[in-house]
């Protein structure tokens, strides 16, 4: 009887924990669904809270943490240019704070330095000036990571290929490097298989849309 009953109590647990697993995973990819169809700061800064709120109850998983850090790094650069360090900075700063979050449950994980990459560009962008030693470093060292971690992350080479286009020919940019780059992640994008449904897979529309330019 004792066996019985054990055995019921195992399959009663098994199934909620299959349940809760199944509900996480939906919220996930609604979530998912909307920041991959949005550009707007308040509407991406609502999505961050959806994803914190995520990743407090469930406690162990890196990728609400992960998502809401991006979507908070995103609702910064969605501002638009020609912003200030003190508009850009509590995008910046919240987004840090939540990555570090995925960063202590996740260690060494490519994806999570990418986005520490785009973190510290934001800070550069808000004080070139100023932060090109900091910031810039930092971005540069946070990339150069998530491409040792993984090199066959396409968005490695999708966020390398941007800072190409994008720098200065006199600071080592250059148009056509920079396509080259870009080329090369759409070759990782079409190789590249996620670990799941919920999984970073973001970034192969960026490229094309940077290609086309």
């Amino acid at each position: 009887m004792k066996k019985v009953f054990f055995f019921s109590l195992l399959l009663l647990t098994g199934i909620a924990a299959n349940a809760q697993s199944e509900k996480y995973v939906k919220s996930m990819e609604k979530l998912i669904q909307a920041m991959d169809t949005t550009w707007n700061t308040d509407r991406l800064v609502e999505l961050s809270n959806s994803f914190e709120r995520i990743a407090d109850a469930e406690k162990t998983q890196w990728l609400p943490y992960y998502y809401a850090a991006l979507a908070r790094v995103n609702a910064g650069y969605a501002l638009g240019k020609n912003n200030a360090a003190e508009q850009t900075d509590p995008y910046a700063n919240k987004a840090e704070e939540l990555i570090n979050k995925a960063d202590a449950l996740e260690a060494n994980n490519s994806e999570i330095y990418v986005v520490k990459k785009l973190i510290n560009t934001l800070k550069l962008i808000g004080d070139v000036m100023g932060r090109y030693m900091t910031a810039g470093a930092a971005s540069a060292e946070a990339l150069a990571k998530a491409k040792s971690l993984n090199p066959e992350n396409p968005r490695v080479y999708l966020q390398e290929g941007i800072d190409k286009m994008n720098t200065p020919p006199q600071f080592g940019g250059s148009v056509e490097e920079g396509k080259k780059i870009l080329e090369k992640s759409l070759e990782k994008f079409k190789a590249f298989k996620p670990a799941s449904s919920i999984h970073p897979q973001w970034g192969e529309s960026v490229a094309q849309r940077f290609l086309s330019r």
